[in-house]
């Protein structure tokens, strides 16, 4: 008995070993990951029945909002700090909206989960303004202007920039967090060069270097997450109104009641 001993206690001791994913020391060179904090601003009413997947500013007094879910998704303009939705567009019932990024020439571009299709449309009257097909899943959309690229996500570690007018990829880029790639990036944000994403099913807001992929910094929200017994509502919606600060960042999620105005900085 004593071999069937030595053996379960190695089997243990090799279980508990450092080389379990979370437990072991970052790879040799990783880039260093800095704990932000926030400080909450404000806070303003939000849709709880929009099952928020994409969030953005189109001016200072505009919101757009991509919801998704079948038979319910849509594309919606709202006030930002009344919550109230001014214009509504649904989506075709087979269709679930995702990431979506406003672009020059007054339009919004909205991806959907599956369904392999870009779907565009006017600011101006959220009127449809033409459909791009694309591979893989869509997850999280924002925009480069500097690039003039959009940026994509589709539920694993890659982040790929596509050519505005065709969507094809253009480069990809892994994100990883002190060295190890961060699966199911969702929601993606770009401010001043810096790309924020929320990570599905997380309470942290991560902030990445957009060319090397690095996690730079991370913010724990678990404190604003409202406690609403729903395991669908999650953080999800990121944010920034021009004007403001690189820092003031809005968030949200599917389903929560509130918006939340936060300002970001290094601890």
């Amino acid at each position: 008995m004593a071999w069937l001993v030595a053996a379960v206690f190695a089997l243990v001791a090799a279980g508990c070993s450092d080389d379990q994913p979370g437990t072991a020391a970052p790879p040799e060179g990783a880039a260093s990951v800095h704990e932000l904090r926030f400080e909450l601003v404000d806070r303003h009413p939000h849709d709880p029945k929009a099952f928020t997947q994409g969030l953005l500013f189109v001016d200072r007094d505009t919101m757009a909002e991509s919801t998704g879910v079948y038979g319910e998704s849509d594309v919606r303009l709202v006030d930002p700090t009344t919550g109230r939705v001014r214009e509504r567009r649904a989506l075709p019932k087979d269709r679930f909206g995702e990431g979506l990024a406003a672009v020059p020439g007054g339009e919004l571009v909205q991806l959907t989960w599956k369904e392999h299709v870009a779907m565009r449309w006017t600011v101006d009257g959220l009127r449809p303004a033409g459909e791009t097909s694309y591979r893989g899943q869509g997850w999280g959309l924002t925009f480069d202007p500097d690039a003039e690229l959009l940026l994509a996500t589709d539920g694993s570690a890659r982040v790929s920039r596509r050519l505005l007018e065709t969507f094809e990829v253009a480069s990809v880029v892994t994100v990883r967090r002190a060295g190890r790639p961060v699966s199911e990036l969702n929601e993606l944000e770009w401010v001043d060069g810096v790309l924020w994403a929320n990570v599905w099913e997380s309470d942290e807001l991560l902030r990445i270097d957009p060319e090397s992929g690095d996690v730079t910094g991370v913010v724990d929200l678990s404190s604003l997450v409202p406690d609403l017994g729903d395991s669908d509502a999650v953080l999800n919606g990121i944010a920034h109104r021009p004007g403001d600060p690189p820092g003031r960042l809005w968030v949200t999620g599917k389903h929560w009641p509130e918006m939340f105005v936060i300002d970001v900085a290094d601890t």
